[in-house]
């Protein structure tokens, strides 16, 4: 099954698009809706940020076919109704912005007399139903409100991403293997029982040489999944960030 964090068709262990064009000043520049930029920026916006959004709304109890009608439309009304060039900074978090962008966007949507012509207009993101549909069985529907899913797929994709970088930048440093092997032991969202002993044998290292493997990964990883974080808020003051990394890891438990 394709991990929904990684860009739609893109495999997340390729190193392809960098998440940090998620930065606010690259909302804002598509926003621009006159420039070539501006519509690869959105592009890569939807790509990023499609699922959490469309997970939000079938919680919320939409169909399969509304949760993409609604999902691709809304992307298409970011750059067809400017809705970007009213995004600022001081609004705060990326992920507070995009939502609640999204449920004006669900609120216009009931409002209208006709029902949204699927797919209509939204060249920008296309859905693989059955594929989003699989990803959204997944989820443990008993303890989660569409606000609580959002959440905690937003902090999925952020730690996926982080991860995704990390091992690019080993494989770019010819240490690639590494990563794919140890990932068990830096991941808080992948399950499974490796060993220190297990992953020394793959590696033909000792597990004393293993060990200190994981813990220089973990303080790379921490970094990185650190300037991601920064990239979704308008503050990237230390205290800020940290107080952010909090909160998403608190919507992982």
């Amino acid at each position: 099954m394709t991990n929904p964090e990684a860009d739609l068709g893109a495999d997340p262990s390729s190193g392809g698009e960098q998440f940090n064009t998620t930065h606010w000043s690259v909302v804002l520049l598509a926003g621009q809706s006159q420039t070539s930029k501006a519509e690869a920026a959105l592009e890569q916006l939807c790509r990023s940020y499609w699922y959490p959004l469309y997970a939000y709304v079938r919680r919320k109890g939409h169909s399969s076919h509304d949760a993409q009608d609604l999902t691709q439309s809304f992307f298409a009304a970011l750059i067809e109704k400017n809705t970007l060039a009213a995004a600022e900074q001081s609004r705060g978090k990326l992920r507070t912005f995009l939502l609640a962008a999204f449920q004006h966007h669900i609120a216009d949507a009931a409002k209208r007399e006709h029902a949204l012509k699927r797919g209509g207009g939204a060249d920008t993101l296309r859905i693989d139903a059955a594929e989003a549909e699989e990803w959204f069985a997944c989820e443990p529907a008993e303890r989660e409100t569409p606000e609580t899913l959002y959440h905690r797929r937003w902090a999925m994709l952020l730690l996926e991403r982080a991860l995704d970088q990390l091992e690019a930048e080993r494989a770019a440093a010819g240490h690639g293997a590494e990563v794919a092997v140890l990932r068990p032991f830096l991941s808080l969202t992948v399950s499974g029982a490796a060993t220190y002993e297990e992953a020394a044998k793959q590696l033909e290292w000792t597990v004393n040489a293993t060990r200190v493997a994981v813990f220089r990964l973990r303080a790379r990883y921490r970094e990185l999944l650190l300037d991601l974080v920064a990239a979704t808020l308008d503050d990237e003051n230390p205290t800020t960030v940290e107080a952010e990394m909090r909160e998403l890891l608190a919507a992982l438990s």
